[in-house]
C-alpha cells in the first residue's frame, strides 16, 4: 500500500505567514523511524511537508484509485504551520481529497486542543476533571471558590507550553500575564492535584483498546511534566514506569476513563489521556492528547512495547487500524475463495501502478516513428526480448519480417485471443522530442496514445497471468505491426491470415473516456492527386487557368460529395505546389482523404473524384493515384465480446461503454466471421498531435480489464 507520512518541520509554505506560529515539531529520526518500520511491512512510503503543496504532491504520489485496488494512506504527523486550528489543516484537506488517514478527525482535533472546551465535554458527561476557570487577560478576576496551589496554561497549546504551578496571587497573575504576552491567549487556571501523573494510551477502534497506565516520576523540583523536561533541557531526569505501580481496580478504573474520554471526543485510531492522581487514589483528567507522541521514548510507544508491540508492529498495527476504520475487516479479504483468482489478479496489476508507469516511461521514450528504421529495429527488439521472457514464442507462419510479427503463449493462440498494436508511431517526427510527462489525470509524451498506452496495457495484463502461472495455459497470440502511419499497406495481408485463426480479436489502440470501447470505425482511402500545367508568368493574360487555380476549383467541388447521413467524407489532407523563380506554380500534389462506412458509396465518390480531375484544357493533366485503402469496423449486432467485457466490468466496477469512431485502424482488416473490438488502449486526447495524452487512470483499469478477459478463456 502507498502511504504518505505528512508532518511538520521546516516548510513555512503558505501563502501569507502570520498568526500564531506552530512551535511543536517531530524529529527528523522519529519520522524517519517511522518510515522504517511502515516500509518494512511491506508498504511503499514516501514523507511530504503539510505545507500548502500538499495536494499537487499526494496527487502525484497517489492518484485515484481503480476498483479493487487498496487506496492510498497517510499517516499523519502534521501540527499545522500557524493558527489556532492548525491540528486541523491536514486532516480537513484529506477528508476534502478523499485521502484515509491515520489519527482523529479536525472536529476532535479542535476539541482536545482547546483545553477548556474538553474539560467541559468532561464535566457533561460526568467525567472527574480538576476545577477551573479562564483568565482572559493579567487583571481578570479570579474565582473565589478555586484553591492554591494553581496550574497556568494556554488554553490552546500543547507540549506542556507555558505550563506553571504558581501558589498565590501575585505568581498567578504573573504567570497569566507571561502567557499572554508570549501566546497572546487566554490562560486556562485550574486546581493543582498534589499525587502522581499517570498517563493511558488507546489503541483501536470501536472498542478502543487501552494500553497499560505509565507513571511519570519526577524526582527533585517540580512535580509537573514541563516543556523543558520533555525537551531535556531541565537537567533532571523523568521515569517512566509502565504498568504504574497500581491496584488492580486503580488500574481499571482510569483505563475505562481513558476510554470514556477517547469516546467523548470522537477520538479514532490512538491517543493519550493524561491523569493526576490525588492522595486519596482518586483519578482526575488533565487533558487529550489527540496526537499522541510516536517518539521512541514517548509514553504512548513505551507502554506499546510493554505489552509486546514492538515500534515497527505498533506503526503497522495504527495502519491496520485506520484501514480497517475506512474499509472493513473484510476488504479484499484473501481468505473468500470466490473470485480468488480474479482478486489476485487485480492485487498484481493495481499494487504495481508505479511500476506500470515506469514501464511506459521506458517505452515511450524510445522513438519509434513510422520514418524511423533504426527506432522500429530497437522497439521490436527489446519487445521480443519481453515476450520471451513470458514464455511467448514467435510464429512464423504469421510473420513477415519486416512489418509484422506473431507472437504466442506455449498453448497456442488457435481459437483463442489475438491482441493487435501497432509498435510505430504514425507520422515522422518533425522537431525536438515531447517530454514525457504524468500529471493527475494524463500521461503526455511522443506516441503515449497512439502506440505505448496499448503497448503497456498488453504487457501489464501478460505479465500479471504470467506471475500466476496461467499465462501458458492461455490461448493468446500477440501481433505487432510497424506500418500504421502506413495504413497498414504491407501488414494487412498477414493480420487477416493470422485473424482466420483466432476466436476474436482485440485491437489495441485508444478507445474514448469512461471506459468506452470501439465497436464501429469507418473505412479510409486516401489518393495522391497531381496537376501539371504549362508555367506562367505573374501578371501576363491567359486564355486557360492556372495549375493553382484549377486544383482550388476542383478541390471546392470536392467538398458537395460529403455527407453527415451517408457518413462520407471527403477532404483534402495535404497540398503542395512546385513553381519555376518568379512563375506561378507549374505543378500541384495533394493528398484526398475519404472516410466511409458503405464501401458503394466510397466507390462512387472514387469515380467522381477521378472525373473531377479529368481535364480537357489545354496543357493541363491530371493523375489521381490510390495510395491507402483501410476497410471500415462494421458493428455487429450479436458480438460475444461486448457482454462478456460488459459482465466483468460490472462485477468489478471498471468503467465500461461503447463508442463509435471516424478514424480506421487494424480493426477493419479483420474478417467479418471473427469477432473483434477496437479502442481496448487507455482513453487518448490530442491523438496524433505533439500534445498526445492518455487517461492515467484507465491504464490501470484497461489492464485489469483485460487480464480479467484472458483469465475467463
Amino acid at each position: 500500500m502507498k502511504i504518505a507520512i505528512v508532518y511538520n518541520r521546516e516548510s513555512q509554505a503558505v501563502i501569507n505567514l502570520f498568526g500564531k506560529q506552530n512551535r511543536e515539531k517531530y524529529g527528523l529520526q522519529t519520522i524517519r523511524n517511522i518510515k522504517e518500520a511502515l516500509v518494512a511491512g511491506g508498504h511503499q512510503v514516501k514523507t511530504f511537508e503539510g505545507d500548502k503543496n500538499i495536494i499537487a504532491k499526494l496527487e502525484e504520489f497517489m492518484p485515484s484509485v481503480v476498483s479493487g485496488e487498496r487506496p492510498g494512506l497517510v499517516f499523519n504527523l502534521s501540527y499545522g504551520i500557524q493558527g489556532k486550528g492548525r491540528y486541523m489543516h491536514i486532516p480537513g484537506i484529506l477528508e476534502m481529497l478523499g485521502i484515509p488517514y491515520v489519527g482523529s478527525g479536525p472536529e476532535t482535533h479542535a476539541l482536545a486542543l482547546d483545553k477548556v472546551v474538553t474539560k467541559m465535554i468532561l464535566l457533561q458527561r460526568g467525567l472527574p476533571t480538576p476545577k477551573f476557570t479562564v483568565m482572559e487577560k493579567p487583571d481578570s478576576p479570579i474565582m473565589d471558590d478555586l484553591h492554591y496551589p494553581l496550574i497556568v496554561k494556554p488554553k490552546d497549546e500543547a507540549v506542556s507550553f507555558g505550563l506553571k504551578v504558581v501558589y498565590d496571587e501575585e505568581e498567578l497573575r504573573a504567570g497569566v500575564q507571561t502567557i499572554y504576552e508570549t501566546f497572546q491567549a487566554p490562560t486556562l487556571v485550574e486546581e493543582y492535584i498534589e499525587g502522581r501523573e499517570v498517563n493511558v494510551g488507546l489503541l483501536g477502534n470501536n472498542p478502543a483498546e487501552a494500553l497499560l497506565p505509565v507513571e511519570l516520576v519526577f524526582g527533585e523540583g517540580e512535580q509537573i511534566y514541563t516543556y523543558e523536561d520533555k525537551k531535556k533541557q531541565s537537567g533532571r531526569t523523568i521515569e517512566k514506569i509502565c504498568p504504574a505501580p497500581l491496584s488492580e481496580e486503580q488500574t481499571r478504573e482510569i483505563q475505562q476513563l481513558a476510554i470514556d474520554t477517547f469516546n467523548a471526543l470522537g477520538c479514532y485510531d490512538s491517543a493519550r489521556v493524561d491523569f493526576r492522581i490525588d492522595r486519596e487514589g482518586k483519578p482526575y483528567i488533565l487533558e487529550v492528547n489527540s496526537m499522541a507522541s510516536l517518539g521512541a521514548g514517548g509514553s504512548f510507544v513505551y507502554a506499546a512495547e510493554t505489552m509486546g508491540l514492538s515500534y515497527a508492529d505498533l506503526m503497522n498495527k495504527l495502519i491496520e487500524i485506520a484501514y480497517e476504520r475506512y474499509f472493513g475487516p473484510y476488504y479484499l479479504d484473501s481468505s473468500v475463495e470466490e473470485g480468488k483468482e480474479q482478486l489476485e489478479l487485480i492485487s498484481l496489476i493495481t499494487q504495481k501502478r508505479d511500476k506500470i508507469e515506469a514501464d511506459l516511461k521506458h517505452w515511450t521514450n524510445i522513438s519509434s516513428w513510422t520514418q524511423d528504421p533504426v527506432g522500429l529495429s530497437t522497439i521490436r527488439r527489446r519487445l521480443e526480448e519481453r515476450l520471451k521472457e513470458l514464455g511467448l514464442q514467435l510464429v512464423e507462419e504469421h510473420t513477415n519480417g519486416r512489418s509484422a510479427w506473431t507472437w504466442e503463449t506455449k498453448a497456442g493462440f488457435k481459437d483463442g485471443t489475438l491482441l493487435v498494436l501497432p509498435i510505430d508511431i504514425p507520422g515522422e517526427r518533425t522537431g525536438f522530442p515531447i517530454p514525457y510527462r504524468t500529471e493527475q489525470e494524463w500521461i503526455y509524451g511522443e506516441g503515449v496514445a497512439s502506440s505505448r498506452g496499448g503497448l503497456v496495457t498488453m504487457l501489464s495484463a501478460l505479465s500479471a497471468l504470467n506471475e500466476q502461472h496461467l499465462l501458458s495455459e492461455k490461448k493468446v497470440g500477440v501481433f505487432l505491426y510497424s506500418d500504421e502511419g502506413r495504413g497498414m499497406r504491407y501488414s494487412n495481408a498477414t493480420l487477416r491470415k493470422a485473424a482466420q485463426k483466432a476466436r476474436q480479436v482485440i485491437v489495441l489502440q485508444p478507445g474514448f473516456t469512461g471506459g468506452k470501447i470501439v465497436d464501429q470505425r469507418r473505412g479510409a482511402k486516401q489518393y495522391s492527386v497531381i496537376v501539371e500545367g504549362d508555367p506562367m508568368r505573374i501578371g501576363k493574360q491567359y486564355n486557360q487557368t492556372d495549375v493553382l487555380s484549377y486544383f482550388i476549383q476542383k478541390a471546392e467541388k470536392l467538398k458537395k460529395f460529403s455527407s453527415r447521413n451517408k457518413k462520407l467524407t471527403v477532404a483534402v489532407q495535404d497540398v503542395h505546389s512546385q513553381r519555376y523563380s518568379v512563375l506561378l506554380p507549374h505543378r500541384v500534389h495533394a493528398t484526398v482523404v475519404v472516410t466511409y462506412l458503405d464501401e458503394r458509396l466510397a466507390d462512387e465518390v472514387e469515380t467522381q473524384i477521378r472525373e473531377a480531375f479529368t481535364s480537357n484544357a489545354n496543357g493541363m493533366r491530371a493523375y489521381v493515384e490510390t495510395l491507402v485503402e483501410r476497410p471500415p469496423l462494421i458493428r455487429k449486432k450479436n458480438n460475444p465480446i461486448i457482454p462478456q467485457l460488459q459482465e466483468l466490468s460490472e462485477k468489478w466496477n471498471l468503467p465500461f461503454g461503447i463508442e463509435t469512431s471516424l478514424l480506421p485502424t487494424a480493426a477493419g482488416e479483420i474478417p467479418a466471421n471473427i469477432p473483434v473490438v477496437c479502442g481496448f488502449a487507455p482513453a487518448s486526447k490530442n491523438l496524433y498531435t505533439p500534445n498526445e495524452a492518455i487517461h492515467r487512470s484507465e491504464l490501470i483499469q484497461r489492464s485489469l480489464l483485460l487480464a480479467l478477459l484472458l483469465l475467463e478463456q
